[in-house]
């Protein structure tokens, strides 16, 4: 213990035991979700043990101890007063209803998704070989899917495209437009169905993925939207109007190549709209929560993809506004500049 500052291990174990304290909480609370635990004490008011049991038909022995943890983290309020359980407003917006911006139930999806797949991703991590996200186990998808899905509805249509320079209006009169990389096909469909005049494109390599995105684009009724399965470097069709990347090209063996087949598609006059997760163009400039977070996921998930692809240039989900133009300059994009932000993503326009 020779020239250990006693307090500053006090302090460092201490925030470690709250780390493995919110890793379990994140467990219950997909466990919440998954068993609809959330939503069945949404507006109920304050239940005992008994009556959230009888509401829910589980088992109120596992019940007393899932509260016990949710709220001991603050997830659920406990009233020791009468040992009754209720959601605040807060509380049901971040663990229940679904498809609201607040709710963060997608992220914790996708955060269990990584430790069902260590065993994996640590042999992936030490041997130095890339994985492709179709390696990954169906909870990534969804869970990804779950968590930028509101962010795009509350932000695409009234924020990120008005923000461009007169893309709205093309969209508005009629417009082909490509979406690369569009994973479940969720910002591809949102666009589709605020302009109905415009025809839409999605694109991406995992086919299940595709599969999904078409299956909703059906159930939605869209008539101007078509999907295929091909890469960022390869996907056929040119005279897009507008083209979009939606937090997948760091993801991308070859960002630059992308980005070229991306600006070799468009029109002359055409724009590219490049999302990203928010990033300064430092390391320094990431020691913060969210960096935290996208620099875990980009180690396990979005590096390995990248080196699984032809290049492997490992961009990264940290990659910052400077690196990610370099990569837009490198492929014939000659204006670049931040159009819109919100507190995880940045919004790039690049034109020739």
């Amino acid at each position: 213990m020779s020239g250990v500052d006693l307090e500053k291990l006090e302090a460092l174990a201490g925030k470690t035991i709250g780390d493995v304290a919110g890793a379990l909480s994140l467990y219950m609370a997909y466990l919440g979700d998954q068993s609809g635990l959330f939503d069945a004490l949404d507006g109920q008011g304050r239940l005992t043990l008994d009556q959230f049991a009888e509401r829910t038909g589980h088992n109120p022995k596992y019940l007393r101890e899932w509260l016990g943890s949710v709220c001991a983290a603050g997830y659920v309020t406990h009233h020791a007063e009468d040992d009754s359980f209720s959601l605040t407003e807060e509380q049901a917006l971040v663990f229940g209803r679904e498809g609201q911006p607040a709710c963060l139930q997608g992220f914790i999806q996708a955060v269990v998704s990584q430790y069902e797949g260590h065993e994996k991703a640590t042999k992936i991590f030490r041997s130095g070989e890339g994985r492709p996200w179709g390696d990954h186990t169906q909870c990534l998808f969804c869970g990804t899917d779950r968590f930028f899905r509101p962010g795009y509805a509350a932000y695409l249509i009234e924020n990120w495209i008005p923000a461009l320079s007169g893309v709205e209006d093309k969209l508005k009169s009629g417009a082909k437009v490509a979406d690369v990389g569009c994973g479940h096909g969720s910002s591809t469909i949102l666009m589709a169905q605020a302009y109905p005049n415009s025809h839409f494109v999605g694109i991406d390599y995992h086919a299940p993925s595709i599969e999904e995105a078409q299956r909703k684009a059906d159930e939605a009724g869209l008539s101007n939207i078509e999907f295929a399965v091909a890469t960022a470097q390869d996907y056929p069709g040119n005279g897009f109007d507008f083209a979009c990347i939606f937090d997948a090209l760091h993801d991308m063996g070859d960002p630059v190549g992308a980005s070229k087949h991306v600006r070799e598609s468009l029109k002359d006059d055409g724009t590219f709209m490049l999302v990203e997760p928010m990033a300064g163009d430092s390391m320094a400039e990431n020691m913060n929560p969210l960096g935290q977070i996208f620099y875990a996921f980009s180690t396990t998930v979005c590096t390995p993809n990248s080196l699984s692809q032809d290049v492997a240039l490992g961009l990264g989900a940290q990659a910052g506004q400077k690196r990610l133009a370099e990569v837009l300059g490198q492929a014939g994009f000659g204006n670049v500049k931040r159009a819109a932000e919100t507190p995880t993503n940045m919004v790039l326009e690049a034109t020739v």
